[in-house]
């Protein structure tokens, strides 16, 4: 069955009783026993409940996985994978990734004895010399946030697989309607599922696919025992985003494209980094890999006083830090994203001054065109 497809049918047996189309949300803590020793299946709703337990189910099969798990936020999804490690353990990390995740690594798991290593995850050599006999996992970002480079999954998990490493994949630019990781190699998949799956900026989520039982049977004791599990009426909002999925990144793919070509044109742009034009060191391996490109692009200007000008000039494109709605957001990495990144390592990166975010809406694509060359022109 087409991934468009499943996406739409999500929760749709949940409630056979009645044949509601739409899952209903089970806003309850507590759930009654039908008998001594004997259970629904559902006694609390921090270890289980049925609108959660919907999306769980719903992404499991969107990413061809044994079991998904729905957290409060994507951080706490990618806290609770970190709990599979201990002290002493070492992870390979893309180096340009969110700047979110690097403060989580770098100011909270580092004081229980984690260590991580930085590294370009697009260069299968540079992660094998990173490899240490304390390494226990590789940690990329398939399409990394902000540069746009694209993780190389299959050679990753077959270096994985020499070292005996799990390979977590964050695949949130990409949505499992674009490429699943766990097909390429992965072991486990994670989502911001405020952004593309939820899709309309009015819900923060985190989600979790496992590919094998067993492991998945850990990250649930972790998902039930540190409990920052996803509240019913936030899991009915993702499910009812994600069953619009297809449509919505078709949308946001041509926007973004069209986009990305003006862009390209424009004399005040100086570079433009995304990775369905044909220049884009990656274009090639992903259409290998991906059904499609993705909808985020981030570009440099000629002057760090023309970015404050964009970004307060545009008025259909919000000046916002998330990602993924149907809405057009535009941010400042340098001091907003990625401010928690060390300075020296944003410079490295091409973190700069001069570098703008855009996360393409599902707006009509002349009209964010004619905002933009407004805001330049201001």
């Amino acid at each position: 069955m087409n991934i468009s497809t499943q996406a739409v049918q999500i929760g749709l047996e949940w409630d056979t009783r009645t044949g509601a189309v739409t899952v209903p949300i089970y806003q309850t803590a507590t759930f009654r026993h039908p008998g001594l020793g004997q259970s629904t299946g559902f006694d609390y709703s921090r270890s289980g409940n049925p609108t959660r337990m919907a999306l769980e189910e719903g992404i499991a099969r969107l990413d061809n996985g044994a079991r998904g798990f729905a957290y409060a936020s994507g951080m706490a999804a990618i806290t609770n994978l970190l709990l599979l490690f201990k002290s002493g353990d070492h992870l390979v990390v893309t180096e340009d990734l969110y700047g979110g995740t690097c403060r989580l690594f770098d100011r909270v798991f580092n004081q229980f004895g984690l260590t991580f290593t930085y590294v370009d995850t697009s260069d299968i050599e540079a992660v094998r010399a990173a490899v240490t006999h304390a390494t226990r996992a590789v940690f990329v970002e398939t399409l990394t946030n902000p540069l746009l480079k694209f993780a190389d999954l299959p050679a990753l998990s077959d270096l994985c697989q020499q070292h005996g490493l799990l390979l977590i994949a964050d695949n949130t630019f990409l949505t499992p309607y674009l490429q699943r990781p766990l097909d390429l190699g992965a072991d486990i998949t994670v989502y911001s599922a405020t952004k593309y799956l939820a899709g309309h900026n009015d819900t923060v989520a985190g989600l979790v696919v496992v590919k094998d039982p067993q492991l998945a049977e850990q990250v649930y004791f972790h998902q039930n025992a540190a409990g920052a599990v996803l509240g019913p009426q936030d899991a009915w909002l993702v499910i009812r985003g994600m069953k619009t999925l297809a449509v919505r990144l078709d949308r946001h793919q041509h926007n973004a494209l069209a986009i990305a070509h003006w862009l390209k044109q424009h004399p005040r742009v100086t570079r433009v980094f995304y990775p369905g034009l044909p220049e884009h060191p990656h274009h090639e391996l992903m259409q290998r890999d991906v059904r499609g490109f993705g909808a985020m692009i981030a570009f440099e200007v000629d002057s760090h006083s023309l970015v404050e000008q964009l970004l307060l000039k545009t008025q259909l494109i919000s000046f916002a830090e998330s990602l993924g709605g149907v809405e057009s957001l535009m941010t400042f990495p340098e001091v907003q994203t990625h401010a928690d990144i060390p300075p020296d390592l944003r410079a490295r990166l091409g973190i700069n001054d001069v570098l703008l975010r855009l996360s393409v809406g599902i707006e009509d694509a002349e009209d964010l065109i004619e905002d933009l060359r407004q805001a330049f022109e201001a």
